[in-house]
């Protein structure tokens, strides 16, 4: 199979299901209309007329006060919050929020939402965009929805036919290939009191193996390897997954090396609703990265698009001039400190399927379409509850042609409690992108190995 370096790789064979029918891609037809009326990955070009401008190509060009270190400093220090949402005005924008930002604007007091002028930032690698137009008239879903076939890099599904199909572009998102990055995550008490804990975490993509071979990671999407360095009484857990892109066909392969005892141990709970890594029981597994995993518990529906105040171009939040004690407040971190804009989202929703187990019974998606990231997400309990409200803070590394997220939240409406996953303010070297790794490295022995 053709790989490409720079890009993740490794799809699944289209001979393995040559007995049924694939899911077919989109006809050519509508395939020209990428690079035209759409953008390259499917995005409506056109603004709004009003607060969302036309797409020019994204943001490419760092500020000149830009070092070139990974610390990302904002491109736009003169825009002022246009006006912002809260309890006195929030029924006038509900339209452009989603249950869960009504909820938490309702929940608390003091939490608001401000609104900037909208900057269309979100841009991709010239390549990765070219492989996205050949993409929509030849990937296709599995059959059972669960995989992707003739699959080698790009946005799998520039123009999504069914609520799926979103999804995978957001878990195969280009992310700037391999790298490795020094994180903190937090989840304060009610009062806003916390711990920080420290990771360090490696991804690779199987084509960025010093000793690639392509037989040996069929179905391989990624290679993680994630070690907590604080608290002590944490430090030197480790975590390994070699993560499929048909999970049904081969489930995610899953070690914890524990510290405390000293052995690696194969764990298959970390999956699905199985509870998240140091994360004190605020995130289920899937929670990360504000989706991640199989889809086959859910039925997908692609209700549409919107427009929608979604966070964005939030650079402020990742300034070195903030400690996490600036940020993290009681409740919810310091939305003084955010910035959202008018953008169009397409909206998903998830149902769990009958006969299935998962502790969200519904979650509603709303995905950015000018880069495939999830931005907000409601998660609902098994009463048809609300319960909890994600939020990714989406910026650019104008640098490298790379959407990313400053940090993601998880809000617990019910506890108070919240989390926070990738804080980078307080570390040392936040990103390394381009990183190579020897396939030895994301073994049980290596967990071992690093132990000892």
């Amino acid at each position: 199979m053709k790989t490409t370096p720079k890009f993740l790789a490794g799809a699944i064979a289209a001979g393995l299901f040559m007995a049924i029918p694939a899911i077919a891609a989109v006809s050519e037809e509508d395939a020209s209309r990428l690079g035209n009326d759409l953008t390259a990955i499917g995005a409506e070009r056109a603004g709004n007329g009003d607060a969302i401008p036309e797409y020019t190509g994204g943001l490419r060009t760092p500020p000149t006060n830009y070092l070139g270190n990974h610390r990302y400093v904002n491109p736009f220090p003169d825009d002022q919050e246009l006006f912002r949402i809260d309890r006195s005005n929030v029924d006038q924008y509900s339209d452009r929020l989603s249950p869960g930002q009504v909820a938490m604007i309702n929940r608390y007091a003091n939490y608001f939402i401000p609104v900037y002028e909208t900057r269309r930032t979100a841009a991709y690698p010239d390549d990765w965009l070219e492989q996205t137009i050949k993409n929509a008239t030849t990937v296709e879903l599995e059959p059972s929805g669960n995989g992707i076939l003739n699959y080698e890099y790009g946005v799998p599904f520039p123009i999504p036919k069914n609520g799926v199909e979103p999804i995978f572009n957001h878990t195969t998102r280009y992310r700037g290939g391999s790298l490795t990055r020094n994180i903190a995550q937090a989840a304060p008490q009610p009062n806003g009191g916390f711990n920080a804990v420290r990771l360090s975490e490696h991804v690779t993509y199987p084509t960025a193996l010093t000793d690639y071979n392509p037989q040996a990671h069929d179905n391989i999407l990624f290679y993680f390897r994630q070690t907590v360095t604080e608290p002590a009484r944490l430090a030197g857990t480790e975590l390994l997954v070699h993560e499929k892109i048909d999970q049904v066909r081969e489930g995610r392969s899953v070690w914890v090396y524990n510290a405390a005892q000293r052995r690696v141990r194969r764990a298959p709970d970390i999956a699905y609703d199985g509870p998240g890594t140091a994360a004190d029981g605020q995130r289920t597994a899937d929670n990360l990265d504000m989706f991640n995993g199989a889809p086959d518990r859910y039925e997908w529906e692609l209700v549409g698009k919107k427009e929608m105040y979604i966070p964005y171009n939030s650079y402020n939040l990742t300034s070195t001039d903030l400690l996490y004690s600036d940020i993290l407040k009681a409740g919810h971190i310091d939305q003084s400190l955010t910035r959202y804009e008018l953008h169009r989202v397409w909206h998903v929703r998830a149902t769990l399927k009958d006969g299935t187990r998962h502790v969200y019974a519904q979650r509603d998606f709303f995905i950015d379409e000018d880069s495939w990231q999830i931005a907000v997400v409601d998660h609902y309990d098994a009463r048809g509850q609300l319960w909890r409200v994600a939020e990714a803070h989406k910026l650019q590394h104008y640098d490298l042609d790379i959407p990313f997220y400053a940090f993601e939240t998880l809000y617990d409406l019910v506890s108070g409690r919240y989390l926070v996953i990738g804080l980078t303010n307080e570390e040392a070297e936040p990103f390394r992108f381009g990183t190579r790794r020897q396939s030895g490295f994301f073994t049980p022995a290596a967990l071992r190995g690093a132990g000892r």
